[in-house]
């Protein structure tokens, strides 16, 4: 992405898109009780709760009424269903690892994420989702390697069952798995968002689009979580940003207290934010911290930057949200990417004209 004299200045900026994660998946309901409802009334009133605090993009992941994270995707549609009922407008986009919450405590060693067929099954999902994130590379996920004992110790993660699966955990994406993924969601007219976890996540993605495998918009989540991701180090997201081509968006997205000072920067940049308790159950003193609260604390600071809060129908002007491009060529143009090179032509190739 290009930086000009002015692109700090909030005028020259893109509204600004809230994603949230209320579900948290990795959270037993009694870790807080406050902000995890387990009926589907309850789950579908947090996301009317969330979008009415300004968030136009929900983070869709599912819970059993005995609290697990559910892996059934008729409760997947379920829920669907009363978002889009209850508010039409907002940009739902499921979290591609379906739930990789265990079942119980003595299951622990089960959170893992699910099948490559069951995770391909989100293609079929109805109603439909306007995203599914799609995760690149095959990756160490320790979600607990930035977490302090005072964050997760008086948590559902503090069993050692629970703690050694989440440290040990990993995201099967390879090569075979991601192209296949990319085919149904595109032939579904499902976007597909990108988590990605570094550099080589999005050199791949870019490869995809060379070769013809994704031809669409890119909207990219960097996701600095540590424990085999990027960590949140100002120069790990500056360079992913610098490298995103122009023509994509680029989400921020960190773990626990590193949450609000990730998405500040990411707001002063031009960048989009996430927020909610999967990301964070606490505020930066220590307090207990609902989803509806960070996006607060979030519009809050937006409002102080100058920098307009996105409302649904621009969010999904800005995602591109139903937009499917037709050829490599075009693909590389609409995001302001160099072309392919020619047979038998030298040197760096040049950007297309504008």
């Amino acid at each position: 992405m290009q930086f000009l004299d002015d692109s700090l200045l909030p005028e020259t900026q893109d509204d600004l898109v809230i994603t949230v994660a209320p579900y948290g998946p990795e959270w037993h309901p009694d870790d807080f009780p406050e902000d995890i409802d387990v009926t589907m009334e309850g789950q579908i009133q947090k996301a009317v709760d969330c979008y009415n605090a300004g968030a136009t993009v929900l983070h869709l992941h599912c819970r059993e009424e005995d609290g697990t994270g559910s892996k059934h995707l008729s409760k997947f549609n379920e829920l669907i269903a009363g978002v889009r009922d209850r508010v039409p407008e907002m940009i739902i986009q499921v979290g591609g690892s379906i739930s990789f919450s265990p079942e119980s405590e003595e299951d622990g060693a089960e959170a893992k994420w699910l099948s490559d067929e069951v995770r391909h099954m989100l293609a079929e999902l109805t109603p439909k989702p306007d995203q599914v994130t799609i995760a690149v590379n095959t990756t160490q996920m320790n979600i607990m390697d930035l977490m302090s004992e005072a964050e997760y110790g008086n948590t559902s993660l503090a069993s050692p069952a629970l703690y050694h699966a989440y440290r040990e955990m990993v995201v099967p994406a390879g090569p075979q798995w991601v192209e296949e993924h990319l085919r149904r969601l595109t032939a579904a007219g499902i976007q597909p968002h990108f988590q990605l976890t570094c550099m080589p996540d999005l050199e791949t993605v870019e490869r995809l689009v060379r070769r013809g495998l994704y031809k669409g918009p890119l909207n990219l989540t960097w996701v600095g979580i540590g424990g085999g991701f990027d960590g949140p180090n100002p120069n790990n997201f500056m360079e992913f940003i610098r490298r995103a081509p122009d023509g994509a968006t680029v989400t921020l997205e960190s773990v626990m207290r590193n949450v609000l000072p990730v998405n500040v920067m990411a707001m002063c940049l031009g960048q989009h934010v996430r927020c909610g308790i999967e990301d964070t159950l606490y505020d930066q003193h220590g307090n207990k911290l609902t989803s509806v609260q960070g996006i607060e604390q979030i519009t809050r600071i937006a409002r102080e930057l100058g920098r307009e809060i996105a409302t649904a129908a621009e969010a999904r002007k800005i995602y591109k949200i139903g937009v499917q491009y037709n050829s490599v060529e075009e693909t590389l143009a609409q995001l302001g990417m160099p072309p392919n090179r020619a047979p038998g032509q030298r040197a760096i190739p040049n950007r297309y004209a504008a």
